[in-house]
């Protein structure tokens, strides 16, 4: 299953969480993938706090467990992290897909 995972944290801590994150990219956790990873230059949602950074990654899990054992060590160190699962949609031909969805 896709996901988007979208991760807050404080920037003072910026340095702790590329380190972490670096390791995690060498080593990722059994069952998982990381397709695409950005850095927010902006604020992308309303509401967020100054001095706050945000990374949105696109990755690939084969089960909760999966995703969740990638993302703790993150969370250990005082990042806050959500998992969005994602439902993958054609390029073209949306209005077909809608409809067998909708029944």
């Amino acid at each position: 299953m896709k996901f988007m995972i979208v991760t807050l944290f404080d920037v003072a801590k910026g340095a702790e969480l590329a380190q972490i994150s670096d390791k995690l990219s060498a080593n990722p956790p059994p069952g998982t993938e990381t397709l695409a990873s950005y850095f927010c230059q902006g604020i992308p949602f309303p509401g967020i706090p100054l001095n706050m950074g945000v990374t949105i990654t696109i990755g690939e899990a084969e089960s909760n467990e999966a995703i969740a054992a990638a993302t703790w060590p993150l969370r250990l160190a005082g990042a806050m992290v959500w998992h969005v699962p994602l439902l993958e949609m054609p390029v073209g031909g949306i209005v077909e897909w809608e409809r067998k969805f909708r029944g």
